[in-house]
């Protein structure tokens, strides 16, 4: 299992590294953000334990730029802040989990093993299988049950990002950003892209897969 670890604190790095050391767990290690992001975009990992507070770039902007860039490795953010408000904007910004220092090196190996058996390396393979759904990640091809579906480069994206998820909730501001990064639009063109994928996905099926969270954002259901 390859895990990178991007933290600049040489003791907590060091903790890690010495506590799976001879374990299934390959770790590679950045001490700043540049280099965590250029590690994390250049390489496989099936996590990425990535720190909030990094000399260069937080782990917040690696974090989204990572996800804008489609790489969909389980990350886990650290920090020493454990307030709800700073783990709702690590979770918006595209971290998978959270663990707040000083933490148990214990659970943090069984978060690892956790999300890669949750993903089993989504990030990098190019078929999702999600319930009826089949996801070409290389090919942009859809599946439902047998029938082939086009769907618009843009619908394709919130699908995936979707199925990646399920069954949990993606927040419409987490989709917007990873369709469109910093320059939003003005209208809530959002929505019209989610009724032309229900159009596609759902219409002509006895089940609905596609749900809305009121307030909130969207599900994938099986």
């Amino acid at each position: 299992m390859q895990v990178l670890l991007v933290e600049d604190s040489k003791n907590i790095a060091e903790v890690i590294f010495d506590y799976f050391e001879g374990s299934e767990i390959i770790l590679d290690h950045a001490a700043t953000g540049i280099l965590g992001l250029a590690l994390a975009k250049s390489n496989n990992y099936d996590c990425i334990v990535l720190d909030l507070m990094l000399p260069g770039i937080n782990g917040l902007d690696i974090c989204r730029s990572l996800r804008e860039a489609g790489v969909n490795t389980p990350i886990i953010m650290l920090t020493a802040r454990d307030t709800d408000k700073d783990m709702l904007l690590g979770f918006k910004h595209g971290a998978d989990d959270y663990l707040v220092k000083p933490f148990n090196i214990e659970l943090l190996e069984a978060r690892i093993c956790s999300l890669t058996r949750r993903y089993s390396g989504t990030g990098f393979k190019t078929e999702i299988i999600q319930g009826a759904l089949k996801l070409n990640i290389a090919t942009h091809q859809v599946w439902r049950d047998s029938d082939e579906i086009k769907l618009s480069p843009v619908g394709f994206k919130i699908l995936v990002l979707l199925a990646e998820r399920s069954p949990d909730v993606v927040t419409r501001e987490e989709i917007e950003r990873r369709l469109w990064g910093d320059d939003l639009p003005e209208q809530d063109i959002l929505r019209k892209h989610i009724y032309q994928l229900r159009k596609k996905i759902d219409s002509v099926y006895d089940t609905d897969l596609i749900e809305t969270i009121p307030k909130i954002g969207y599900k994938l259901n099986k």
